[in-house]
């Protein structure tokens, strides 16, 4: 089976193991290249030092792996919590992303305990402020719609790409986000970001807000693939599992061990791999 290349699987790894060593090797056998670090040996991306930073592109190196966008915490603080700051760990996040050769950073649009029109001009202000900073880096910041915070939902999340207006931020569209927030992902939230979505997070959710893999859920993530498709996507496809225990799980396949897994592991990363590579594009057969 050849799967087509314009849809490059990568993955949160730390929902394999906290340990770099266990995740690269995960990633190895799925035949997976890219990760989008989060979680590296017990320390936040974001935390990385320059050193760290570099050891772990030395050990990427080694295993064969490269880095899809950094996973930062970058905007999921308050609106009101200090932002001159949080630009400084920016700072030190797109020197992470140079020093492991990506250009693409996620990031969040602030919590605003759910005063959104109140807190609309300061939180495009904020953004603008980030952006300004990416563009003089040369990096690309992917806006991901996450509930509780200003673009939680894809008027707003339009809201925010219109308003900064920057080829510099783009949108990171995450189907099982949508479903918790209550939004209609397709063809409702898809429609309306569809000209700036850059990147997909892979996670599905039941009408519960509980997340599991891509295709069980009422996120329409195989529509999404699909459309995207039709419409020429190139880029990556970033798992991003979060898959406890849930009502059907003995069902899918593996074994009976798979109900007895608390939180995330290789074998639950290894599920939600599987069901992303039944709805992408292929040619030949399996």
């Amino acid at each position: 089976m050849i799967w087509l290349s314009k849809f490059i699987i990568s993955g949160f790894a730390d929902e394999i193991s906290e340990n770099t060593t266990e995740q690269f090797e995960h990633l190895n056998s799925l035949g997976i290249e890219y990760f989008e670090p989060r979680g590296i040996d017990g320390k936040n991306i974001s935390e990385l030092t320059s050193d760290e930073a570099k050891s772990l592109k030395a050990k990427m190196d080694k295993y064969g792996i490269k880095v899809s966008s950094i996973g930062s915490p970058i905007g999921k603080i308050n609106i009101n919590d200090d932002f001159e700051e949080h630009l400084k760990l920016l700072e030190r996040v797109i020197e992470t992303a140079k020093i492991l050769d990506t250009r693409y950073i996620r990031i969040f649009s602030f919590y605003v305990d759910g005063e959104y029109e109140k807190s609309r001009d300061k939180v495009i202000e904020q953004m603008k402020r980030m952006v300004s900073l990416a563009e003089e880096k040369g990096v690309i910041l992917l806006h991901e719609n996450e509930k509780g915070i200003y673009g939680d939902i894809a008027s707003r999340c339009a809201d925010i790409l219109r308003s900064v207006n920057s080829k510099h931020l783009r949108a990171v569209f995450d189907p099982a986000n949508f479903v918790q927030c209550g939004q209609k992902t397709y063809p409702d939230a898809f429609e309306m970001l569809y000209p700036y979505i850059e990147y997909m997070h892979i996670k599905d959710a039941l009408e519960n807000g509980d997340v599991v893999p891509a295709g069980y859920g009422i996120g329409c993530v195989g529509d999404i693939i699909s459309s995207l498709d039709r419409g020429g996507y190139s880029g990556f496809v970033s798992l991003e599992p979060h898959l406890g225990s849930f009502t059907g799980l003995d069902a899918l396949e593996e074994d009976d061990k798979m109900t007895k897994l608390e939180g995330s592991t290789p074998e639950k990363f290894t599920l939600a791999y599987k069901a992303l590579k039944k709805l992408l594009p292929m040619e030949g057969n399996e």
